[in-house]
């Protein structure tokens, strides 16, 4: 018999010569990594933990598992090393060794930065610590695998015919016995185990799908040893094709893949997330309608892939391969991939492997790079057949670049109406792409703007952070995937903000704001219920936005309504005021003088908000607490054969001291978001595409005020145009 003994209490911490008695799970940023200044600790840590020896029956071994270290970590047993393992999301097993009647394990933890373990540049905080269990188990001497690469010992691989109405399946075990009795369906099959594997196949009838969001059925395959070892693994029986004009296409009919992004972090407990947290988290994303999830930028706890198989929720499965391509971290790559897949194999909800993320952002597209993504796409393929590869891909990678005909399917992480651009060039982007590629998959791996729920604005713009103007931004993108149903899968970035402690903008410190609801899972934000408009489909519900934009300085305001239902009422002050029909979102221009309490109903649904009229804008709805005003552009004498603010970046580049001013700002205006803007502002992909926006834009979207226009203006005027 296994037994599985939780080793979680009773660890001694030990950072910087300081002791401190923990439970895990723990990480040592959970503070310092989500309150800005991009100085939290990285570094090497120790946690170390006395424990006496485990009573073990002759022949039975004892393993320490352990299934999240970040990013490194060592292990020994009363002195003796044990373990180096390299990746900071997948669960390792180490055999005990002989022991004592009383025993120590230290494990050294390191999150420094090196040249070869993934990730070491990417826009989110990259916590330290033993941030998920550590159990003990005990095994007898004849056994399921547990060394290579944190294996279950036991893999599933179902081929379901539709027409048949029938799943071939095969189980595939590891183990050093004889032989092994494998049961599915109530069916039992013992095989013979030659050089430690087993095969058994069985046929299942009338099979019983795993249909997504709308039936997420499971069955479970059992392994068992004649020393009574045995291991189990849930599975699902589905058919699934990403098709270039019909996009996702599960057990034989069009299921369009509209969801989100997951970063596995919450506000003031780090990565070390509990049961308990994974689950608020997809009650939440189960509210939202998303039936896919893109779990970024790694490998997640199983717990919550098993949420994910319980609830039908389609994955996006990756690993730390980010911004910056390392020489060094080839090996790294392909050994987080095997684990990746080894480990989450049986997952039914996991639909493609994701190969890496905007690694092209801070890289050149060179041999190296090609070939660490061939090795990589090779080795998915070895390693499961069934599953195609993606990429997500940065937005300024062209479109022919030779990477994107490595992955089977492809993605793009677009911010066109939020970093640069306009949100029209998101449509304009992929109809040239699809005319251009008619026969490639492509989809929308990211897309998103920061909000801030403190701040309103009754004429939102890009760049304000207001959750007005995230709600403008997302009611465009919705349209814009409505309208083109060939995206194979789009995920909004993200579901939940996240820590990213270089971050500093938008009024909060070390947060990415893009999420549709706040770190902390305490507010929803409006564009949340946008969403859930166009994505629930069975729960009626009607909410009225703008419920914190409380003070209002217009005499005609405009209310906005997002429902799941046809009919939307509007009643002012308990008075009927206005009855529409439509799809999703709703918009009324309300007039008002003074305090109204405003009300919509749909069907027995009902959402309230409370405004009040007032003089002057509330200056505590703006991140910048002067207004940007260019009124007075149009009134200034400016000299036209001259720079100004109204030119393109890419022309008053071409005078090199004007051009020197223009890289000062934009160096001040990317240490603000973080390493990462940092580094990518120079990929010159990105300077084509900023140099076609005027410096007004850009001025705008920083924050710059009137008084740093004029004289930003005033400069550029000293130079003569070329």
């Amino acid at each position: 018999m296994r037994t599985i003994v939780s080793f979680n209490e009773g660890w001694l911490f030990t950072k910087q010569g300081k002791d401190e008695p923990v439970t895990l799970p723990h990480t040592w940023n959970a503070v310092d990594g989500q309150d800005g200044g991009d100085d939290y600790y990285r570094g090497t840590c120790r946690y170390t933990k006395q424990f006496p020896k485990p009573a073990l029956n002759p022949g039975e071994e004892a393993w320490l598992e352990f299934k999240g270290a970040a990013y490194t970590a060592d292990v020994s047993v009363n002195g003796e090393a044990l373990c180096h393992h390299e990746g900071g999301f997948s669960t390792f097993r180490i055999k005990l060794p002989e022991l004592k009647d009383e025993n120590t394990v230290e494990v050294r933890v390191d999150n420094s930065s090196n040249d070869r373990v993934y990730p070491q540049k990417a826009d989110f905080t990259f916590y330290g610590g033993l941030y998920r269990d550590v159990n003990l188990i005990i095994v007898p001497a004849s056994h399921f695998e547990l060394g290579y690469c944190g294996t279950s010992g036991i893999k599933v691989t179902p081929i379901v015919n539709l027409e048949t109405k029938s799943a071939a399946l095969t189980v595939e075990t590891w183990q050093n016995g004889e032989e092994v009795t494998v049961t599915v369906d109530g069916q039992s099959k013992t095989v013979p185990s030659v050089d430690g594997y087993a095969k058994a196949e069985f046929t299942i009838e009338n099979v019983h799908l795993w249909d997504g969001v709308d039936d997420p059925y499971l069955y479970t395959a059992t392994a068992t040893l004649p020393s009574g070892d045995r291991v189990s693994t849930r599975f699902g029986c589905r058919n699934y094709k990403i098709d270039p004009q019909k996009g996702f296409i599960l057990n034989g009919r069009s299921y369009p893949l509209r969801g989100g992004a997951r970063h596995q972090d919450c506000k003031g407990v780090g990565n070390a997330l509990t049961r308990e947290h994974h689950k608020q988290d997809m009650e939440i994303i189960r509210e939202l309608g998303a039936n896919t999830l893109r779990l970024a930028h790694y490998q997640h706890a199983q717990e919550f892939y098993d949420l994910c198989d319980e609830n039908g929720i389609i994955v996006w499965a990756e690993i730390p391969y980010i911004t910056m391509h390392m020489k060094n971290g080839r090996a790294n790559t392909l050994s987080q991939m095997e684990e990746l897949i080894v480990q989450c194999y049986n997952h039914p909800s996991i639909a493609v492997w994701g190969l890496s993320n905007e690694i092209t952002a801070a890289s050149p597209v060179n041999d190296s790079l090609i070939e660490n993504h061939r090795a990589l796409n090779d080795l998915c393929h070895k390693l499961d057949p069934t599953r195609p590869t993606t990429m997500a891909n940065v937005f300024m990678l062209e479109i022919d670049s030779p990477l994107l005909e490595i992955p089977d399917v492809n993605s793009y992480n677009l911010y066109f109406g939020w970093y640069v651009g306009d949100l029209e060039q998101n449509d304009e982007f992929f109809d040239e792409y699809h005319a251009k590629f008619p026969n490639r998959c492509i989809g929308l791996s990211e897309y998103g703007a920061d909000a801030n729920p403190q701040y309103q604005s009754l004429a939102p713009e890009k760049g304000d952070y207001t959750e007005s103007y995230q709600c403008v931004y997302h009611e465009h993108m919705l349209e814009m995937i409505e309208q083109r149903p060939w995206m194979w899968a789009t995920h909004v970035w993200n579901i939940f903000d996240f820590a990213a402690d270089g971050r500093d903008e938008g009024g909060k410190h070390g947060e990415n704001q893009k999420g549709l609801v706040t770190i902390d899972r305490q507010t929803k934000k409006d564009a949340f219920y946008l969403y859930k408009a166009y994505w629930n489909k069975t729960d009626p519900f009607v909410h009225v936005a703008g419920g914190r934009y409380v003070d209002r300085a217009e005499d005609i305001t405009e209310v906005t309504v997002y429902s799941n239902q046809k009919t939307v009422t509007l009643s002012v002050d308990g008075r009927p005021f206005e009855t529409q029909t439509g799809k999703h979102v709703f918009k009324f221009k309300v007039p008002i003088s003074g305090e109204h309490s405003i009300h919509a109903t749909a069907g027995d649904s009902h959402s309230a908000i409370w405004v009040r009229k007032v003089s002057q804008p509330n200056p505590e709805y703006r991140f910048r607490k002067t207004a940007p005003v260019i009124n007075w552009f149009d009134k200034e004498d400016i000299v036209p054969d001259c720079y100004s603010i109204a030119d393109k970046l890419s022309d008053i580049r071409k005078h090199p001291e004007a051009g020197a001013v223009i890289d000062q700002l934009i160096t001040k205006a990317a240490s603000a978001r973080g390493e990462v803007a940092g580094t990518v502002k120079d990929n010159p992909a990105l300077q084509r595409m900023m140099g076609r926006i005027t410096l007004v834009s850009l001025l705008k979207q920083i924050g710059a005020d009137e008084s740093a226009m004029k004289q930003l203006n005033r400069i550029l005027q000293r130079y003569k145009k070329v």
